[in-house]
């Protein structure tokens, strides 16, 4: 090849920035001459990135609060495709974010373009038909899981299950004691973790939520330290508002992102429905999952799912593992006695943390690696 290796990436939040960064390092790992554009986050610019358009302008869920930004990313998804079809990868991959990338893909499929669409849509949960769309838009899918790469097979895309980077990363014995001294949290007293999401209108509506749930619980157990990670500086304020308002008589300590050690060093975990769950799971932490959307949002999604479960500890297993409390579901008082059984019943703490382990070996596969090799396939280069 005469001229470097190019792949054009696009992450649209914070989990999609560590898959990113974890392909990007094993891409180089296998290809000495590789040169990467496109948009992500502060892990991907690390790993060299020249990024477009701060990350953040992507971060938006639920289908409302789209519609108040539809022009701006609209917007954003035409420039970035002039841009990528002048600069002529050899690869594009698509992470996640699949109601902007997938569009995105299709169009640069039809300007010659190669396209990996890396984390699956929950397609085989809810709006099956995309599966058309997805056939149209991509040359290889990867997928996290296993049961959506058999999805994928009986539809004839093309599909790699790589596994999960944080099965790889994450240990299958966490040091609990170790964590706590890491946060400056006292060895011993009871720990709750409490995860309100990464985007904006994730902890508008969740800090408040899980602080008076917090709160009740302490109440039947005695003393309760919270801890709170803060995914970044935006979240960081919304969270010190929240707590202004609702953390009185709670003992709260909030840290800049080290949602890892955060979980580690708790007996239990509340948080938002997402990539958080799986890895509460693989940190053998027994959680609460819980979300809320805008009605209208909520009503549409519901109308369109195909399975009774958001949580990904529940859809791997299929079946009520973890409670999980959702729109009018989720309240402070059910949050709360959700949260004195998880931190109380011994029984069920054993058995959550035996599926934990069974699972986590599942899905510990080498992600990194084994998504790099599947993105030069489509490139068809072979790792030097």
């Amino acid at each position: 090849m005469s001229r470097p290796l190019r792949v054009a990436v696009l992450a649209g939040e914070a989990s999609g920035d560590i898959l990113g960064a974890g392909l990007m390092r094993a891409l180089r790992a296998r290809h000495p001459k590789v040169e990467f554009g496109g948009i992500g986050g502060e892990r991907m610019i690390a790993e060299g990135l020249d990024s477009r358009v701060s990350m953040e302008r992507l971060s938006v869920m639920g289908l409302t609060e789209v519609l108040g930004r539809l022009r701006e990313l609209f917007r954003i998804r035409a420039a970035y495709r002039d841009w990528c079809i002048h600069w002529q990868p050899d690869v594009f991959v698509g992470i996640d974010a699949p109601d902007f990338n997938l569009g995105l893909e299709r169009q640069l499929r039809d300007a010659g373009i190669k396209a990996v669409h890396y984390v699956s849509p929950s397609v085989w949960a809810w709006r099956q038909g995309r599966i058309k769309k997805i056939r149209r838009s991509v040359d290889h899918m990867l997928t996290l899981l296993p049961f959506e790469a058999d999805f994928y097979r009986q539809h004839q895309v093309p599909v790699t299950f790589v596994g999960h980077t944080l099965a790889d990363q994450l240990p299958m014995e966490p040091d609990r004691l170790a964590a706590r001294q890491r946060l400056g949290v006292p060895e011993q007293g009871l720990c709750l973790a409490v995860l309100p999401g990464s985007r904006g209108s994730e902890v508008g509506r969740l800090a408040p939520l899980f602080l008076q749930a917090a709160t009740l619980a302490q109440k039947s157990l005695g003393p309760l330290t919270v801890l709170i990670p803060a995914a970044n500086e935006f979240r960081r304020e919304q969270i010190e508002a929240a707590v202004r308002q609702h953390g009185n008589g709670l003992h709260i300590q909030l840290y800049a992102g080290q949602s890892t050690d955060v979980m580690i060093a708790s007996d239990g975990v509340l948080l938002a429905s997402g990539t958080a769950a799986l890895e509460a799971m693989l940190l053998k932490r027994p959680m609460v999952v819980s979300y809320r959307l805008t009605a209208l949002t909520f009503r549409i999604m519901r109308a369109m799912a195909t399975t009774r479960w958001v949580s990904l500890p529940n859809i791997l297993t299929q079946s009520d593992w973890v409670p999980e409390r959702l729109q009018d579901d989720a309240t402070p008082e059910r949050l709360a006695k959700d949260l004195i059984r998880i931190l109380t019943d011994g029984d069920y703490r054993n058995q959550f943390e035996q599926r934990s382990r069974f699972l986590h070996r599942q899905l510990a596969r080498d992600a990194d690696k084994q998504a790099a090799e599947a993105v030069l396939a489509v490139a068809g280069v072979k790792p030097e």
